[in-house]
């Protein structure tokens, strides 16, 4: 199951949880899933493609602690959030939970589901982390100042608590190309540009027009937005222009001489969508590209696991970020990584130091380079360099995406402070997607519908 950039329904549906827990885990007691075996532990995860790859890293824990951890998935996310809402009810969580990052985890805090272990993640543990994913989890000034309202949905947390530590990590922006379908129109290597990837995009599309182009799941809104324009317009504009499309001044927002120059770039990828790309889902478009329908799609880090989970092979994809403009302010843009999975350790388990043991273990740099090749996903642990001969190209391609300086690195976070306070992504998807691939509008219209959106949130907050 693909992680989508809106994260807000999601909330909306573990909020519930917050209901009923408070009240219910008080009542029942909860033994917690692995009961009084001291030796035995549970945790549950809502990726599939996690399984095998936990289920690996758990028999080394065996091996070196003794203690057995058993891994269970639920899935879809729907079902995982009602697993979760069940067991909340009657007591029987697992020690572990896998959650989404920096939401899904402050919902559960808030509820008393999972414990704070603020105290428990620091020294080694902390420090094998990415720098950028070190605060995840961790209940800062601004968050807390954010759930003071009652209508929040992480209302109650704490300050300073911590509800989760990073497991996953990864980034938006990701291309992945097919292989073979390169190599038939003459391309063995990453396009350098985004000239360049039009010419590839030109060339597989003239060898084959209904496969050669690229899926992505439009039917998403804000793919298209979040995952192809702003890392492009980063590029092009560089970070404060970029930010400024977003801002009051007319003279800089998408109606803008900048913001014309940026809807053009996108527009120019009108002629390769894929046949009815704006119909699929995010998991449709990328099963398309995995049943050879596509030649690229779009996604990020962590679209190579689902692929390889519809019987894509990854050393037969080619992986690079989105490619930057020769001429842009920032022809050598690098995509900042963002916390996307956490682990939680739940409030009813009774073994809670054994848990945090499990955390840390999957932490280490060898455990974690493992899972990363087991599950084709990327761990928030810090990889050397002499993981990338156990990674492969496809999965090392991945992390050197995230490779730059703070100037020349797009953060795809949407916990910004440069847009506006209720600034909807979907929305100004939806206006984007008339431009491409619908063709209904103009990029001069689209860019004035896009100012004239954001400049309703302005209005609204004065």
């Amino acid at each position: 199951m693909r992680i989508p950039f809106t994260r807000n329904a999601r909330f909306a549906a573990v909020a519930a949880v917050t209901a009923l827990s408070l009240t219910t885990l008080s009542a029942c007691g909860g033994s917690g899933g692995s009961g009084s075996d001291s030796k035995s532990l549970e945790m549950w995860t809502f990726k599939q493609s996690h399984v095998a790859a936990l289920r690996t890293a758990a028999a080394q824990f065996k091996k070196q602690t003794g203690i057995t951890v058993k891994i269970d998935a639920y899935t879809p996310d729907d079902a995982y959030t009602t697993k979760v809402q069940s067991a909340a009810k009657t007591g029987d969580l697992p020690d572990v939970l896998e959650v989404h990052s920096d939401g899904e985890d402050r919902v559960l805090g808030a509820a008393g589901v999972v414990s704070d272990i603020k105290g428990d993640f620091k020294g080694a543990w902390a420090g094998r982390m990415q720098d950028a994913v070190q605060n995840s989890g961790l209940v800062t000034d601004a968050r807390f100042k954010a759930s003071q309202p009652t209508s929040a949905k992480d209302h109650g947390i704490k300050n300073g608590a911590r509800y989760s530590v990073p497991f996953t990590a990864g980034t938006f922006g990701i291309v992945f190309a097919n292989k073979k379908m390169l190599a038939d129109a003459g391309f063995t290597k990453p396009p350098a540009s985004w000239e360049e990837w039009l010419d590839m995009l030109k060339k597989t599309t003239a060898k084959d027009p209904k496969k050669g182009g690229i899926s992505l799941g439009l039917k998403v809104q804000a793919t298209g937005l979040t995952w192809i324009l702003q890392p492009l317009a980063f590029a092009q504009l560089g970070q404060q222009p970029y930010e400024a499309l977003f801002k009051q001044d007319k003279s800089t927002d998408f109606a803008s001489p900048n913001g014309t120059k940026v809807l053009g770039l996108y527009d120019q990828l009108t002629p390769y969508w894929m046949p009815g790309t704006q119909t699929l889902t995010i998991d449709e478009g990328d099963q398309a590209f995995a049943q050879g329908k596509s030649a690229f799609d779009v996604g990020g880090t962590f679209t190579l696991a689902f692929l390889k989970q519809n019987g894509m092979n990854p050393d037969d994809v080619i992986a690079f970020g989105l490619p930057s403009p020769k001429d842009g302010a920032v022809p050598q843009r690098a995509l900042g990584p963002q916390a996307l999975t956490g682990l939680s350790v739940a409030g009813t388990s009774k073994q809670p130091e054994n848990a945090k043991k499990w955390m840390e273990f999957l932490s280490g740099e060898k455990v974690a380079a493992q899972f990363a090749k087991d599950s084709a996903d990327l761990p928030a642990t810090e990889l050397g360099a002499d993981s990338e001969a156990l990674l492969g190209p496809t999965l090392s391609a991945l992390v050197a995406s995230f490779k730059g300086t703070p100037e020349n690195t797009y953060n795809p976070s949407p916990d910004v402070d440069f847009r506006p306070s209720g600034y909807e992504q979907d929305d100004a998807g939806a206006i984007l997607a008339d431009l491409t691939p619908l063709k209904q509008q103009s990029v001069g219209t689209t860019g004035q519908k896009l100012s004239k959106l954001i400049d309703s949130y302005w209005a609204a907050l004065r």
